[in-house]
């Protein structure tokens, strides 16, 4: 009961959550509906201009956006045929079946209310770990920062896709990245090339904005434009009674998966609403439908999306790790407010947590709300020639990196990301492992020489600690089943590890 009471009273010392929630729902719609807009990138976008805003409300513009992109994604999906991000790619297959038969409205209807559905589900998870979280908070050390740190890093081996090399290469440059300024201990400078600029570091903004959002306009730039559809499809048809009954089981699967697949880092929505889709196949009552217009077809992944947008935030937010691309975009969130997402989170800036608790409540209304009204100017905004939009989206992005700090050269740091990112694409490089190194380095870096300081250079100091040696255990661990995993892949398909599949 305290937390909701903690919750209710962030709500009354900060108004403006409400606006911002609404907001950061609509947002995220609009971007959502642009095919190859995904959530990160649509939250990239708003980053810079969350610089000069309250913390709590920052985080839940960001949070927001999040949740409004996975519902947006299903939009162009059912409509074009086009998912509008990669975790919308399940709901194709039925959406856009439902809507060739003249069921469009009855589409778009059954993905707003899975979609509400598991994100309810989601935010109800969300705030019941937050005690746990807190707990162990208090018993953190420089050691089992260390062994956090590691344990984020390990992730990248999971996350490296077809190549572990090429996501072990992508991890190190990012390592190099968070290098440059400062050092830590010494307080020398570290490959600043004597330009005042770089003395604080790279900011992980200008990276993340340059990684996601400007490599992604390069990219489709250079591509055709998306499909067009009618404005008579732009209606949405809420279940009845009969078709939520029969949605029940498909809806508790993707619930389940979102829940288990946003918890994990490196999984995500895209193979949460995959796994859905296949699972509600399995134990349906008519399997037989399914890629011919089964609303389950649709209530299962995007229940799943709602569920992984909400619980995806639990490692960020409790161990500082972001399993995926939108969680490290909020992670860049917290950072650009001086906040270090992790276990001491939650007693340092106890308020911002419950703000965005706050927050994620209010946007559950705010999909709906906003899912309704907003539906005709996305359709509208489909149909608009694809580079008058390019041309705006990049003078947003600039105007916005340029306003953080009335810097031209953090303009140039961003597009220059952006050309690394879009080499790293073309190269087939994964960019989460780059993020990671550039977000975990510094943490990993600093802690572990204030502990071997405080140590007088004993590095027995890192398992004496129990919670660093768990950590480092189950760094072992990740890495040990990824490389098993990434072996026994190669072998199969009778190509040498490090190669792509």
């Amino acid at each position: 009961m305290s937390e909701i009471a903690d919750i209710f009273n962030a709500l009354l010392a900060t108004p403006t959550i409400i606006p911002a929630a609404f907001a950061g729902i609509a947002w995220g719609i609009l971007g959502g509906a642009l095919p190859g807009i995904s959530p990160s990138i649509t939250m990239a976008l708003l980053l810079p201009f969350t610089y000069g805003m309250d913390p709590s409300t920052a985080v839940v513009l960001l949070a927001s956006t999040y949740l409004g992109a996975e519902y947006g994604g299903s939009i162009p999906a059912v409509l074009i045929r086009t998912p509008g991000t990669n975790s919308a790619a399940a709901t194709v297959i039925d959406g856009y079946a439902m809507k060739e038969q003249g069921r469009a409205g009855e589409a778009l209807g059954i993905s707003l209310y899975s979609t509400l559905l598991g994100s309810t589900f989601g935010v109800i998870l969300l705030v019941a770990l937050t005690q746990p979280l807190a707990q162990v908070a208090l018993a953190f050390q420089p050691t089992s920062y260390v062994g956090l740190g590691l344990l984020g890093l390990s992730v990248i081996a999971s996350l490296a896709g077809e190549s572990l090399l090429k996501g072990l290469m992508a991890g190190m440059i990012g390592l190099m990245i968070a290098t440059v300024g400062t050092d830590p201990v010494t307080g020398l400078n570290r490959f600043t090339f004597d330009d005042p600029e770089l003395l604080s570091g790279i900011p992980p903004i200008l990276v993340m904005v340059g990684i996601y959002a400007i490599t992604e306009l390069f990219e489709q730039s250079s591509q055709p434009g998306w499909r067009q559809t009618n404005s008579a499809d732009a209606s949405i048809k809420i279940p009845d009674r009969p078709m939520r009954k029969r949605l029940r089981l498909s809806q508790a699967i993707g619930a389940v998966i979102g829940f288990i697949e946003g918890v994990t880092p490196g999984a995500g929505g895209t193979i949460a609403a995959f796994l859905s889709y296949n699972e509600a196949k399995r134990w349906s009552k008519k399997p037989e439908e399914f890629g011919h217009g089964s609303p389950e077809g649709i209530a299962a992944p995007e229940c799943a999306n709602g569920a992984v947008s909400c619980t995806a935030l639990i490692p960020m937010l409790g161990l500082g790790i972001p399993g995926s691309n939108s969680a490290a975009v909020l992670l860049g969130g917290f950072l650009i407010h001086g906040m270090i997402p992790g276990p001491m989170l939650f007693t340092k800036h106890h308020d911002v947590v419950m703000g965005l608790y706050a927050g994620k409540i209010v946007s559950l209304a705010a999909l709906v709300i906003v899912g309704y009204a907003i539906l005709r100017p996305c359709v509208w905004l489909v149909n608009r020639p694809k580079h008058y939009l390019m041309a705006f989206i990049y003078a947003l992005v600039l105007s916005g990196v340029y306003a953080i700090g009335n810097s031209l050269f953090h303009v140039g740091i961003a597009l220059g990301f952006g050309v690394v990112g879009y080499g790293m694409k073309y190269f087939r490089m994964p960019v989460l492992p780059m993020v990671l190194g550039v977000v975990l380095g510094f943490m990993v870096e600093s802690n572990y020489r204030r502990a071997l300081v405080l140590s007088d250079g004993d590095y027995s100091t890192f398992v004496r600690d129990p919670i660093s040696a768990v950590l480092l255990a189950l760094s072992a661990i990740f890495i040990v089943t990824s490389l098993i995993r990434h072996f026994r892949a190669a072998g199969s398909s009778g190509k040498p590890t490090g190669t792509p599949a």
